[in-house]
């Protein structure tokens, strides 16, 4: 047996697509190790979301780039949205890379390792309009061991919005087919896991390409919620105009369903929103939060916001701090602007901010997440919720096994036991800005 060591960039769609590299490498002779100097093949799988996320990979396998002087059979395989991205471009900046794949053929990866190991250099980054179905069920999935299974159900994104680069690395919307995905649930459960998300660029966008029938992620989700057993179901991310009230009625009528959204905003001021080329209005954005809080009871709603967007003016980055308090955003991820080859925005040099000023408002950004974070965890302090063990372990000196609530929210709870993996009752005792405090019932 060869050994393989793949490190993994990025969102939860770069980690589940490590997992499925994994299952096809042990059809072919390879383990997984944690130790990548053990490794005699190496894969780093790249995000391209931002600059700092680029310079990262190449950094890391600079580093495998040395040992290979030492070990002149050792494979390097550069993966995911840089390599989508830069393509044979990699070979010149790091030659000592054996193969390039892209995102959208990962199952040739058998062939590819065929061709490397008889000494080709390989570069597999077509654009691919189809998702490769037929041939994943040909294979396993080498998930991580955790109570959460990743599950992709759409591939790539039709939006184009003036920031993003995922269009161009992942592609155009493409929806995989439900019976594909509920084998890979069903598997899933039979090996222990107790939650499912379902993962997408627009996860909700699922099922608009497909020509033959009209179902769409409620439908899907209601098939998954009929699954015997107990377990939990969540979905990321959602476009905010792509919610329906249909989708938020399926919320509420599945019992296995969770009261959470992730909706990105990435801005609260309608200029900058129609300059990234969002479908979709403050007011618009406010109207979709206020009706899924007034159908879904204990509902989380998380975001995403960009600082510094080109041309953003000081009075539109206020809009957006404004925006988090009035639509009492649970929490939100953030980051400031970072041009991306291709976008659109990428071109708008004269309106570029300042870094230094970036870095102001984006420090003003995390202040006031952090403000909401703590008053929407002060809500459930007295409350009874249930919680799904993700681990046990030593918290500030003390055995704590901590876990997640239905609205995704983290609880700490005092233990001397491990029940990872397991479903309990708590009461909530006390906020923190990023957790919650519990004791079992």
């Amino acid at each position: 047996m060869k050994k393989v060591y793949i490190e993994t960039m990025g969102c939860q769609m770069n980690k589940s697509d490590t997992e499925r590299m994994l299952g096809i490498l042990s059809h072919f002779d390879y383990v997984e190790t944690k130790e990548p100097k053990d490794a005699d093949l190496l894969m780093i799988n790249t995000c391209s979301i931002r600059q700092l996320s680029e310079d990262k990979a190449y950094s890391a396998i600079g580093v495998w780039g040395k040992w290979k002087q030492n070990k002149p059979d050792l494979k390097i395989g550069f993966c995911g949205c840089v390599a989508q991205q830069k393509a044979e471009n990699i070979f010149k900046r790091a030659h000592y890379v054996d193969f390039v794949l892209g995102t959208h053929h990962i199952y040739k990866l058998p062939e590819i390792i065929k061709r490397v190991e008889n000494g080709e250099k390989v570069c597999e980054c077509e654009e691919s309009h189809k998702t490769e179905d037929e041939i994943a069920k040909n294979y396993e999935i080498t998930r991580v061991k955790s109570v959460n299974a990743w599950i992709p159900i759409t591939e790539g994104c039709n939006n184009f919005c003036t920031y993003c680069i995922v269009p161009y690395t992942r592609g155009r919307e493409r929806s995989r087919s439900s019976e594909i995905i509920l084998k890979e649930v069903k598997d899933a459960l039979a090996q222990g896991y107790k939650e499912i998300t379902l993962l997408g660029q627009n996860v909700d966008s699922y099922g608009k390409d497909f020509k033959d029938r009209n179902y769409r992620l409620a439908d899907l989700l209601r098939e998954i919620n009929a699954l015997d057993g107990y377990f939990r179901i969540r979905f990321v991310t959602s476009y905010p105009t792509d919610i329906t009230d249909e989708l938020i009625q399926t919320v509420i009528d599945c019992d296995k369903v969770c009261e959470y959204f992730h909706i990105p905003m990435q801005s609260g001021s309608s200029e900058v929103l129609k300059a990234m080329n969002r479908r979709y209005t403050k007011d618009t954005y406010g109207e979709i939060v206020k009706n899924v809080r007034s159908m879904v009871k204990d509902v989380t709603i998380t975001s995403d916001f960009i600082a510094g967007f080109p041309g953003e003016t000081e009075e539109q980055f206020v809009e957006t701090l404004n925006a988090i308090d009035e639509f009492e955003l649970d929490y939100s991820n953030t980051a400031a602007y970072s041009p991306r080859e291709k976008t659109v925005a990428a071109k708008w040099v004269d309106k570029f901010i300042d870094e230094d000023e970036k870095v102001k408002r984006l420090k003003r950004l995390n202040d006031k997440v952090k403000e909401n974070c703590l008053k929407s965890n002060k809500k459930f302090v007295g409350r009874t919720m249930e919680v799904l063990v993700e681990n046990f372990e030593n918290h500030k000196g003390k055995n704590v096994i901590t876990g997640r609530t239905r609205n995704n929210k983290i609880v700490h709870i005092p233990c001397d036991t491990d029940r990872t993996g397991e479903f309990v009752k708590a009461k909530i005792t006390g906020a923190k800005t990023w957790y919650l405090n519990g004791e079992l019932l």
